[in-house]
Parts: C-alpha cells; sequence; structure tokens
C-alpha cells in the first residue's frame, strides 16, 4: 500500500474516521506520519489532515492572496494547523470554504443541542397552538366562520393534550 500523502513510500500508518456514518481512511508512510504530528497525540491535526486531503481546495481563496482574518489576524494555514478558528469574525471571513469542511467533520453546520423528549413534545404543542391561534385570528378577520370553528375546535383539542 503507497503513502497517500507522498505517493512514494510503503503506507504503515493507517487512520481510520467515521464521519456522518461514512468510514474514511488513509495510509501514510513513517516520515508523512511523523510531519502531520500522528506519532504524537497532542500534535495530530484532524483538521490538517482532512485538508491535506483534499478539503484544503475549499479554504483557498479566490485570489492570489491570502485571507486573513481583520480582527484576530487568523490565516489560512493557522486553521489548518490547529483545526480551530481564532475568532467569531474568522467565521465570516473564511465562510466560503467552511461550510463544506464543516460539514464533513460534523453532522451539520448548525448546532442544534439536545432536548429532552417531553421538552420536545412541549415546544411542538406550543409552537402549533401559536400556529393554529394566527390562523384563527386571520379567519374571523376574513369573517370565514366555518374556518374559525374549525379552527377553534382544533386548538380546543390540542389545548386538552398539553394538559395531559
Amino acid at each position: 500500500m503507497i503513502c497517500e500523502v507522498c505517493q512514494t513510500e510503503n503506507a504503515t500508518v493507517h487512520l481510520t474516521q467515521i464521519i456522518s456514518g461514512k468510514m474514511q481512511k488513509i495510509d501514510l508512510c513513517e516520515k508523512c506520519a511523523k510531519e502531520k504530528g500522528v506519532a504524537d497525540p497532542a500534535g495530530f491535526s484532524l483538521a490538517d489532515m482532512l485538508l491535506g486531503l483534499g478539503a484544503a481546495d475549499e479554504m483557498k481563496s479566490t485570489g492570489s492572496e491570502e485571507l486573513v482574518c481583520p480582527q484576530c489576524g487568523f490565516t489560512q494555514p493557522d486553521f489548518k494547523k490547529t483545526g480551530r478558528l481564532g475568532c467569531p469574525q474568522c467565521y465570516v471571513t473564511f465562510a466560503e470554504g467552511l461550510g463544506v469542511i464543516l460539514k464533513d467533520m460534523h453532522k451539520g453546520t448548525q448546532h442544534k443541542g439536545k432536548v429532552p423528549s417531553r421538552a420536545a413534545r412541549m415546544q411542538e404543542y406550543q409552537s402549533r397552538l401559536k400556529t393554529l391561534h394566527a390562523s384563527l385570528q386571520a379567519a374571523v378577520q376574513s369573517e370565514n366562520y366555518e374556518q374559525a370553528a374549525s379552527l377553534r375546535d382544533q386548538i380546543s383539542t390540542l389545548e386538552l393534550q398539553l394538559k395531559s
């Protein structure tokens, strides 16, 4: 097996990572593994490894000049080295290529967090109730009383479910 970075030496280090249910494998020679910091877990940068395998194209700017964050001075090589951004403005500065990289590294690009199932159901009921009340107001204002009666009944049913 040949090293995927230098394409010359035999691969002796094999890394496997599972992202969003997809398995990614990389095979490195001893020299490339040391250069990437794989031998030293503290120096290993997953982002650097990913960027070195094709995602780097996503981070390149459209022009020939290197992007630099105006707030903290962070550059693309800094991101590639640490796998982290320097400040909130970095997300705006490097936004063009970050979406694809973050999607590959995580489940998505927006944090949703965890919500207990009971609280999630309550939020869903509250949201539905709010929508029904707005629809009821619109139906009353347009004098569509049949629809208003139907919405009133739906609201009553939902409020009973909410209490239990």
